[in-house]
């Protein structure tokens, strides 16, 4: 493995790795970008068809975290009433140590691959919380745009939006 081009890929969470994500859960950068419990024991043992819980792994080993949801069809409406066709993540580096290496851009190019290549799929949302500044120039840099300020359930958040032709275009001028 080159450390330029390390080898990140995502297999599908199951309840093997409850121990480890809640772990991850209670480590401080975790924590800072998302302070919600997210009740993994119930979790790992619920497959709906508008969730995919994943395992970010780097030579087979676990570093991060990507949960991609079609906020349409997610059971709670966390995102209120949004249109079809489009999807939502949530993604984190589980080590501190594994912070600042590139890991969470290779994690979330692939997330938002994975999204895009349902050719229905129009767009991506995702909600840093706002006091987040290093996680929202982060999806700024990747090509997210603001949206809008939302209180979630008490989380103040930056509702930021991809377009699928916008990542198309910057994917084909890199």
């Amino acid at each position: 493995m080159s450390k330029t081009n390390p080898s990140i890929s995502f297999r599908h969470a199951s309840i093997d790795d409850l121990s480890l994500l809640k772990h991850w859960d209670e480590q401080p950068h975790v924590i800072a970008s998302d302070p919600d419990d997210w009740g993994w024991g119930d979790d790992l043992l619920h497959f709906p068809d508008w969730r995919e819980q994943l395992i970010a792994e780097l030579d087979g080993r676990p570093i991060g975290f990507v949960q991609i949801i079609d906020p349409a069809k997610e059971e709670t409406h966390y995102w209120g009433e949004v249109p079809d066709n489009l999807r939502a993540i949530d993604i984190w580096i589980g080590e501190k140590t594994d912070l600042g290496k590139g890991y969470g851009t290779i994690m979330m190019n692939l997330a938002i691959g994975r999204c895009f290549t349902d050719e229905k799929v129009t767009a991506i949302l995702i909600d840093p919380l706002e006091t987040n500044t290093a996680a929202i120039r982060f999806y700024e840099r990747i090509g997210f745009q603001f949206v809008e300020t939302r209180d979630f359930d008490g989380s103040i958040c930056s509702v930021m939006r991809l377009e699928k032709k916008k990542w198309i275009e910057k994917s084909t001028s890199s």
